[in-house]
């Protein structure tokens, strides 16, 4: 009799104990948002590959959570994207919104999820200024920025004699920082900005931007836009004769879509700075094989920057037993990244991931073997030198003294 009812004893101190751990959970669910471009210039590069990326962590995520997952279209409006996510975190109990491409509508998602303290993870969206003077406490900056990618190209490029530019820019927030942090590393390793055009967002003829550029001499025509944009300012260049005439054509921000939609005989030489490619290593390339099997594509560095990030977001959850916001970006800081995407990645205290990347060459057809054997490696940089120093970009987070 004493030993059934130590038993019973037991087995409801367990429960309670397990209600107790539950009740950490607000709601018992936790709930992601995946706000980002659906319909536009940023669609081939996050937009549903970005939602199917989250949903395969979610589906391989092994623990005891219950997860959930909402998302939409912001258009590239900001107005449109703080609507939604404000209704997301007053009325659908979402505890954090991933994704958010378009710098101009990140950075006040940023600041929005910092005034609801939930979690903002960032992989679509550029600007440098996410972790520099805007940084926020809630979020965490995963994929890229503006300054690893002028950072990795322009120093190489520089170093090689390519040392005089003219920028054709995107006229907002995520165009003017990618030029910005590019002409400074151009300026800081002896090279000099001739000049620089700025055009609309989603803008089709860039006939007039590329004459401009043509005609200053430059060494190096830097696009500092992406997506659609790219695109067609590469496609226009290669009209024009561009290379042909001996300048060189950068895109500083490039994904393996636009390449491949573009094709490899028109991309051929153009050098690239990525966070990830599908064909490094064995995992990425067995993830890679998933993500295309569902999606058609191989997986943008946005994309897979995602799959990583949610699974580092839900073992920290996990880890901790409480989805609270402040004590899920401290778990997330202490815990290395270590996946198919990232190697010895560390959350640093302005929520900037650092991770390697790399700077690629689109090869020659000839050089090709198949259809997405795009890229050939040219360097793997470490984190610590592709990413801003902690005290280079007055995050008010960040002590310096």
């Amino acid at each position: 009799m004493k030993s059934f009812a130590a038993t019973l004893m037991a087995g409801l101190a367990l429960a309670v104990s397990g209600g107790a751990a539950s009740a950490q959970i607000s709601d018992d669910v936790v709930k992601i948002g995946v706000l980002t471009d659906m319909s536009s210039l940023y669609a081939d590069a996050t937009g549903k590959g970005s939602v199917a990326a989250v949903q395969m962590a979610i589906d391989d995520y092994k623990g005891k959570l219950k997860v959930e997952m909402i998302s939409a279209d912001h258009q590239n409006k900001p107005d449109i994207a703080l609507s939604i996510a404000r209704s997301w975190y007053d009325n659908e109990k979402v505890d954090a919104i991933f994704d958010v491409p378009t710098s101009s509508v990140a950075l006040p998602i940023s600041a929005l999820t910092r005034e609801k303290n939930k979690i903002h993870i960032n992989s679509g969206g550029g600007t440098s200024d996410l972790t520099g003077v805007a940084c926020s406490p809630n979020t965490v900056h995963w994929t890229y920025d503006t300054y690893s990618l002028s950072n990795v190209a322009g120093k190489a490029m520089v170093k090689r004699g390519e040392d005089t530019w003219f920028f054709v820019t995107a006229d907002y927030a995520f165009g003017m920082a990618l030029e910005r942090d590019a002409a400074n590393v151009v300026k800081e390793n002896g090279g000099k900005v001739l000049g620089d055009v700025r055009h609309p967002l989603n803008n089709s003829d860039f006939s007039s931007f590329l004459l401009q550029a043509q005609s200053s001499k430059a060494k190096v025509i830097g696009l500092a836009n992406a997506g659609g944009d790219s695109q067609n300012a590469l496609k226009q260049a290669a009209e024009f004769g561009i290379t042909q005439g001996g300048q060189k054509m950068i895109a500083l921000l490039t994904e393996i879509t636009d390449v491949h939609s573009l094709g490899i005989k028109a991309t051929q030489g153009l050098i690239v700075t990525d966070a990830f490619y599908w064909d490094r290593d064995d995992e990425t390339r067995a993830f890679s094989k998933r993500f295309n099997d569902k999606v058609g594509h191989m997986p943008t560095m946005i994309q897979a920057g995602l799959y990583s990030a949610t699974m580092h977001y839900l073992n920290a959850i996990e880890a901790i037993g409480t989805d609270d916001s402040q004590k899920v970006m401290a778990q997330m800081r202490a815990t290395p990244v270590n996946d198919f995407f990232a190697h010895g990645g560390k959350i640093r205290i302005d929520g900037r991931m650092v991770h390697d990347m790399y700077l690629f060459e689109v090869k020659k057809p000839e050089e090709s073997k198949g259809e997405w054997d795009l890229y050939k490696l040219l360097a793997t940089v470490p984190g610590d030198e592709a990413f801003r120093p902690l005290d280079k970009g007055n995050c008010p987070l960040v002590k310096t003294n």
